[in-house]
């Protein structure tokens, strides 16, 4: 795509446009001359036709001289000349004046057929004033506009492509490896029941993954929608977050990791999806209990800050490199860029956290240091969303 980007300048005539200008007023001067000899004309033989006309005439004249002390009003060619010539000027300025705008006007049409052949990123530079300013900026405006919406739906297709990809890359490695164990036994290449039983648990652990992929999808896409419903309640989060702490006791305990809820608010009561909210918390203390390699605490606190609450989900294990923040809530991506399944993910949950969080009005990031990687909620009391969706 070419580039015509320039500075502001103003329109240049060619020499076929100021040879048009001066036709233009050529002829206008010609016209009125010829207007003012016939008016001169008309105006004679009124006044030699009606004597009465030729006597008012004479006594106003004599009035203005004597009132203004001159005898500019005794002569025509005093008084009516001049006040043809600059009636003429002012006429012949008009002309063109208009003609020199539709000029301008043209340049600016052809400007924006450039632009229309699909040279999107120029703009119209010149420096005008007026009404035609006001077009030009309006022109570059939508030109701006429509680049953005281009770019946007570029985006969402590369972004379509992109998750049709990491889906068929993350579906096809488990059902590779179901096909081959089912084939295993459908041959009967095993030696003992054993065996037989192995080959079945990694097909069904690998089918689980398959679904747990499905759901997180489904999730993902179903967040993403404009017009989601989000239920809101007014609901204790000290009485949740402790109460998913608890359901998480037993696995955490057989990792040797406990989970302690810390506040100091009794109660904290708020508006939000408590069934939305809590995929977000299980998806964070699953996503500690997996991936937080070495770490023996999980930690989430909870905090009031004026008309917000604020909840930290964190573990003491091995940080996350500082390359590696910025893109955890991109879906699929993992710290692991291996991609490996050794250890159960789809890359979809923190997406998925991050886009409930930010149904609620919300937002969430991550930190990592040598002691501490922490998932931090920043989520309204009494949410605007809510608000809106009454009015």
């Amino acid at each position: 795509m070419p580039n015509r980007v320039e500075k502001k300048r103003r329109i240049t005539l060619t020499s076929k446009e100021i040879s048009e200008l001066i036709a233009e007023g050529i002829v206008t001067v010609i016209i009125l001359l010829l207007l003012n000899v016939a008016l001169m004309v008309l105006i004679s033989q009124l006044l030699n036709n009606s004597p009465d006309l030729q006597d008012a005439v004479y006594r106003s004249r004599n009035i203005f001289a004597n009132n203004y002390n001159s005898d500019i009003f005794l002569s025509g060619r005093y008084f009516i000349i001049p006040f043809f010539l600059v009636v003429d000027a002012l006429v012949v300025f008009w002309r063109l004046i208009r003609r020199y705008r539709q000029m301008q006007l043209r340049h600016i049409i052809n400007e924006l057929h450039f632009i229309a052949n699909g040279n999107y990123n120029y703009r119209i530079p010149f420096e005008l004033r007026g009404d035609l300013s006001k077009v030009v900026s309006s022109i570059n405006g939508l030109v701006d506009s429509t680049v953005a919406a281009i770019e946007d739906e570029r985006a969402i297709e590369t972004s379509k492509d992109e998750l049709i990809t990491n889906v068929s890359h993350d579906i096809r490695t488990p059902l590779t490896s179901i096909i081959g164990y089912l084939g295993l036994i459908e041959d009967g290449q095993y030696q003992s029941e054993e065996e037989l039983r192995k080959y079945t648990g990694i097909a069904y652990s690998k089918a689980k993954q398959m679904k747990s992929l499905v759901e997180d999808l489904f999730e993902y896409t179903k967040v993403r929608q404009p017009s989601v419903p989000v239920n809101f309640i007014s609901f204790d989060m000290v009485q949740l977050l402790e109460q998913l702490a608890t359901e998480f006791e037993l696995e955490a305990s057989k990792k040797n990791v406990t989970i302690q809820v810390e506040t100091t608010e009794k109660k904290l009561f708020m508006d939000g999806d408590t069934e939305k909210l809590v995929r977000v918390f299980n998806n964070l203390i699953s996503n500690a209990l997996k991936y937080g390699g070495g770490a023996d605490q999980i930690i989430i606190s909870i905090e009031r800050e004026n008309t917000e609450a604020v909840i930290t989900v964190k573990n003491n294990g091995i940080p996350i490199p500082r390359e590696s923040l910025d893109q955890l809530f991109d879906r699929f991506y993992r710290a692991d860029t291996s991609r490996s399944q050794e250890i159960s993910g789809t890359g979809l949950g923190l997406a998925i956290a991050q886009n409930i969080v930010n149904l609620h009005g919300g937002y969430i990031f991550a930190q990592s240091d040598e002691n501490w990687t922490s998932f931090i909620i920043h989520l309204p009391l009494v949410s605007n969303v809510k608000n809106l969706e009454k009015r």
